[in-house]
């Protein structure tokens, strides 16, 4: 009912089949319901993650020629109002397309309406007839774009079709973690602004008639308990969730835990990055009541839907590794020719077939989609990911190719490097990059976080490099360990290594729009200048 009046809403206000129209909204109802009245009159939607500044939304619209934006007055942050109309504003002063704001009444704060251009959602809803007969797409027709940013010039718009996008997120969904849609209360703990809110919050799980909950606000607000609370009130069976987030609990300790029944969990979940065996095993143990299998699921933006993950019950998993390609996922591992590599060897990750809900291109730039995409290797696709199988056939995702360093000649991944670092008892969190040296080519860096509890003394940095160094080779010590109270991360809770490598090296730092809190960089910049080698 509540879309099908959206949808007549935006056919009031002008927007017709083939019409872009940018979403930029904290997470609430509106949201999907904001989707999916776009989808069922053939308008393909960007969604603007809420977290995003003026200029990210500016560019965006402006690259997708959008229509109308739908956005709130403001959206809930750790319990404070945060402006997104205000933002709208400032971003429609250097745009041309934009002929209609569509606002919901989210926090109540003071907002400016341009009269004639801004509508109240609530305004636009009323009166709307409750019918509204679905636009016949086909089925290569534009579902929706979703920015994803590029390592150098603007973000790129991944086009996502209509029917092979909702076959692949309904069939992973309900077969990655044994989806029982008439008892299960599914949780995915994302923001619908990234593609996995897109994927496993409002597509799939809708297509499979799923119960799902869905949250507005951080892990840890108003209490390190929040997310217990949440899975002890309404019997959560699965949860899927980032290892940036599960190491956030870590810190906190698992004591949070007790006191909030989590049994119900029957299936865990995570995406986003590859999760460190330590994460894994607390995520198991504290989580899970070693009972509950992990899906370590490996996919991005531009794939649509996971590809390589273990299906619980069927696949028999190891900490940290994603394990195998789903059924019909031609993955591989190849070397710098192309050769696919034997198991007990790594190297870069690509998918040798096309599968259903493969992205169709980059918005208004075919030539990017070929380059980035498909010119490392002809007639493979190359997503960018390091990867090794071990002796059993198992792939482990090493991250990025740009985060493998060169130490002496040696391929070591910043990955590994971190696993290490975390595996000891009181380190939290740690991010590894690699910095220019005369002697070595590039010498590791540690960032690294200590849990609440840990009380060291000066010589821990060196107890920490030795421990370091017997878990993979004395080569992987890092050459610099800088401790910090919190490291750089995106806000969808990835390691910002690219700023890290920017502050080793002592370069100008890049873009920082996606920042979580931009204070962090700040921090760590000041004190990597006063600090020495640790030699």
């Amino acid at each position: 009912t509540q879309v099908c009046k959206a949808a007549n809403a935006l056919k009031e206000l002008g927007v017709q089949r083939g019409d872009r129209v940018a979403i930029y909204m904290p997470m609430i109802l509106e949201l999907p319901i904001a989707m999916l009245a776009c989808a069922r009159i053939g308008a393909p939607h960007t969604v603007v993650f809420g977290g995003f500044n003026a200029e990210a939304l500016r560019d965006r619209i402006n690259d997708a020629e959008a229509k109308l934006v739908i956005t709130a007055d403001g959206g809930y942050r750790r319990g404070e109002p945060s402006g997104l109309k205000s933002n709208v504003d400032l971003a429609l002063e250097s745009t041309s397309t934009i002929e209609h704001v569509l606002v919901a009444k989210r926090t109540g704060q003071d907002i400016t309406m341009v009269e004639k251009r801004d509508v109240w959602w609530q305004d636009a809803m009323d009166g709307q007839s409750d019918n509204c007969p679905p636009e016949e797409m086909e089925s290569e027709d534009l579902l929706y774009l979703l920015y994803t940013s590029g390592t150098t010039a603007k973000p790129k718009g991944i086009v996502h079709s209509t029917a092979g996008y909702l076959l692949g997120v309904s069939w992973t969904h309900r077969h990655v973690f044994d989806l029982r849609p008439d008892d299960d209360i599914y949780w995915c703990a994302a923001d619908i602004g990234w593609v996995t809110g897109h994927s496993y919050i409002v597509y799939g799980p809708l297509a499979n008639g799923t119960s799902s909950v869905m949250y507005e606000g951080t892990p840890t607000y108003p209490g390190p308990d929040r997310w217990w609370e949440i899975i002890d009130r309404y019997k959560v069976s699965i949860l899927y969730t980032a290892p940036t987030a599960i190491r956030a609990h870590m810190k906190e300790g698992h004591q949070h835990t007790e006191g909030h029944d989590l049994s119900s969990l029957r299936v865990l979940g995570t995406v986003g990055e590859p999760i460190n065996p330590e994460a894994w095993i607390w995520y198991h143990k504290y989580i899970g009541g070693e009972k509950a299998p992990i899906v370590d699921t490996w996919w991005q933006t531009e794939t649509g839907a996971i590809m390589i993950s273990p299906l619980p019950g069927v696949t028999t998993t190891k900490p940290g590794s994603a394990t195998f390609p789903l059924p019909g996922i031609s993955a591989d591992i190849v070397d710098e020719q192309g050769n696919s590599v034997p198991f007990g060897s790594g190297g870069y990750l690509v998918l040798r077939k096309p599968w259903p809900a493969m992205l169709r291109g980059i918005y208004g730039d075919p030539e990017r989609f070929a380059e980035t995409y498909w010119s490392k290797y002809e007639g493979m696709y190359f997503p960018g990911d390091g990867a090794k199988r071990d002796a059993e056939g198992y792939y482990w995702l090493l991250g990025r190719v740009d985060d493998v360093m060169n130490i002496s000649g040696h391929r070591l991944s910043t990955t590994e490097i971190e696993s290490a670092l975390v595996s000891h008892d009181l380190v939290a969190e740690a991010a590894v990059v690699g910095q220019p040296d005369p002697l070595t080519g590039e010498a590791i860096f540690a960032f690294v976080t200590l849990k609440r509890r840990a009380d060291v003394n000066e010589d821990f940095g060196a107890e920490l490099r030795a421990y370091v160094g017997e878990k993979i080779s004395p080569i992987a010590k890092p050459k610099r360990l800088m401790f910090t109270p919190d490291l750089p991360k995106t806000r969808s809770g990835k390691i910002m290594r690219r700023l890290l490598r920017d502050i080793a090296s002592g370069q100008k730092l890049g873009d920082t729009t996606t920042l979580a809190d931009a204070g962090v960089v700040e921090q760590i910049q000041s004190a990597s200048l006063e600090s020495k080698d640790d030699e």
